[in-house]
């Protein structure tokens, strides 16, 4: 039997070759190999499947890795890695020591920037133009491929503003398919349907022949004819230029494109008939997202004045739900964290209570709006930093575990971590009543332990800590869900009455009190928490003890000085012993000495 073409590419080169026919052909063994890789291992699919004929079409017509090309944002390039000589490793994708779901400097030649975040690759393509220009390589190109709605966040804007009045040989091709995980939102989103609408001959306004590109299209993103032809002539054009291409996320799959929402990281499928695998029809806890989504609703009918706002992510958020309640009061502001935050501080000076939800790993790329917009003021902006901790098996840009130690120096601003679904919703409802200072509030991806969650919801004393068991010679401190693990270490020793366990809740104010309690009365302190040790609670309890002159033995369970990798959730856990297993063994050894 004759090789299928995909098997005979192990590099863009091998694409030089092929006629139109053979390259149609290939964009179907694309789709049909990606499918069935992802229906068993999961990730992300809808993305990658809307850009097949474009990722062809850009390796055939460009010298890649000499020509630069950058994805923005990184779950479009699948096919690009498939075809750049990653083919048969592609089945360890998002596992532990295999293939990074996104581009990745240190994995290929190919993946020239590392892609987790959106909206980066204009200003990286840009720096590489310039970088050419002053080295002299003129007739090098670079290419930024933007889609999944990422053109319309403030950085893109700011390197469009940049790019256009450089001299540098600088193509943007936006994939323009409405949509990034949720559909596309704002007034930029409306004037890109505009103009797939217009005929491209039509003279009318252009923002970005305003801003100093040549433009090109709209161009049909599954035409390998065409593209292959646009693309073809703009490496003829001086200076920067966009081509506007029309994808539709999903491509290829009837229900990845009929639910481009779901099917943007489906889980596993049945990949014949694209049907998701049901779960068990046990009852299970929900998802802190759900928890969240909502507990906000039950607040939001009771209290006129709450708002809620998601840069770009109401359906991972659970905002959903409060948008589907209450959309007047809902707010989507696309890939915009920055604007977000400082959104939510304007509604604040005007009395409205603001739920800010934000996964955490996007939470750092509003920092200095969070200090200056929010705390420096003091306004009360409630932030729910959803998916915080190790998320699994999206990797390094995605763990939300910088949060802590970066959010603590921030003077007004209070820090909480809930140990299960019951006190998340308790700090809500505690938030929501009239705090007098912002408050950060922490919370993992997935689901909790607890069945029956939504109990009547109760105040919580700020800065006050829980007491779970009392010892009497090593106490351990946890911050948030990792209480779990604790507890499970807890049940693993003979001698638990020698243990204290406290769930400390805050991070910031912290439980004082209790904390000069347990270093009259305790030997040593483990502290447990799943960010980062350097800034977290760790060197928190460690200021403490220092600044109080306690001679209390401290040993830190959390994540050292290393960006941890891509894997799963047990996988990662365990290199950064944070299992109940490690817990456990630390609190025997202190025990023991």
């Amino acid at each position: 039997m004759d090789k299928s073409i995909l098997e005979q590419i192990n590099s863009p080169v091998d694409l030089k070759g092929l006629n139109l026919k053979e390259m149609v052909r290939l964009s179907e063994e694309l789709r049909r190999f990606i499918i069935d890789i992802i229906a068993i291992k999961e990730g992300h699919l809808g993305a990658s499947l809307g850009v097949i004929e474009l990722t062809i079409a850009l390796h055939y017509v460009f010298n890649t890795p000499d020509d630069l090309l950058v994805w923005d944002v990184g779950h479009q390039a699948y096919g690009h890695k498939i075809l750049t000589g990653r083919r048969d490793e592609f089945n360890s994708n998002r596992q532990l020591g295999g293939l990074s779901g996104f581009p990745s400097r240190k994995e290929s030649p190919y993946d020239t920037f590392g892609v987790g975040h959106s909206s980066t690759a204009i200003s990286a393509a840009l720096g590489m133009a310039l970088a050419s220009t002053q080295d002299g390589h003129i007739t090098r190109q670079h290419i930024a491929v933007v889609g999944d709605a990422s053109i319309a966040s403030g950085m893109a804007f700011e390197a469009l503003n940049h790019a256009g009045v450089s001299k540098t040989n600088l193509l943007i091709v936006l994939n323009d398919n409405a949509i990034g995980i949720d559909p596309s939102v704002g007034a930029f989103k409306e004037y890109l349907t505009r103009k797939k609408e217009a005929d491209a001959q039509t003279p009318q306004d252009n923002l970005f022949r305003a801003l100093n590109f040549h433009y090109s299209g709209p161009v049909d993103g599954h035409d390998l004819s065409k593209l292959i032809e646009a693309l073809t002539q703009l490496k003829s054009v001086s200076g920067p230029k966009v081509l506007h291409v029309v994808t539709t996320k999903g491509k290829g799959l009837k229900q990845a494109e009929q639910d481009q929402v779901v099917y943007h990281a489906p889980g596993q499928f049945d990949p014949k008939t694209g049907e998701r695998i049901p779960g068990t029809d046990k009852p299970v806890p929900p998802k802190y997202q759900d928890v969240f989504g909502h507990t906000l609703v039950s607040l939001a009918r009771e209290n006129q004045n709450i708002f809620g706002i998601t840069p770009a992510m109401p359906t991972g958020s659970s905002l959903r739900y409060m948008m589907d309640t209450f959309p007047e009061r809902a707010i989507d502001v696309g890939i915009a964290e920055q604007h977000a935050v400082t959104l939510a501080a304007g509604l604040a000076t005007q009395g409205k209570i603001v739920f800010c939800a934000i996964y955490a790993t996007f939470f750092q790329r509003a920092y200095d709006q969070v200090i200056h917009d929010v705390c420096l003021q003091n306004l009360p902006v409630i932030f729910c930093l959803d998916r915080a901790g190790i998320v699994g098996e999206d990797g390094a840009t995605h763990h939300g575990v910088f949060d802590m130690a970066s959010l603590r120096p921030i003077p007004n601003l209070i820090i909480f971590a809930p140990r299960d679904a019951r006190a998340l919703r308790n700090i809500m409802y505690t938030a929501q009543r009239g705090l007098s200072h912002p408050i950060a509030i922490r919370y993992p991806r997935g689901r909790g332990k607890i069945l029956e969650w939504e109990t009547p919801m109760q105040s919580i004393d700020l800065g006050t800590a829980e007491l779970l068991h009392t010892g009497s010679t090593v106490a351990v401190l946890s911050l948030g869900t990792i209480a779990d693990s604790v507890s499970i270490a807890l049940g693993m020793l003979e001698n638990q009455q020698e243990v204290t366990h406290v769930d400390m809740r805050f991070l910031k104010p912290l439980d004082e009190a209790l904390l000069h309690q347990i270093c009259q009365t305790h030997k040593a302190i483990i502290t447990v928490e799943d960010g980062m040790l350097k800034g977290g609670l760790a060197s928190a309890i460690a200021e403490f003890i220092a600044a109080h002159r306690y001679s209390t033995r401290l040993i830190s369970h959390g994540i050292r000085d290393i960006f941890i990798p891509h894997g799963k959730p047990s996988e990662l856990y365990d290199l950064c012993h944070l299992t109940p297993e490690a817990i456990s063994s630390s609190i025997q050894s202190a025990l023991n000495e």
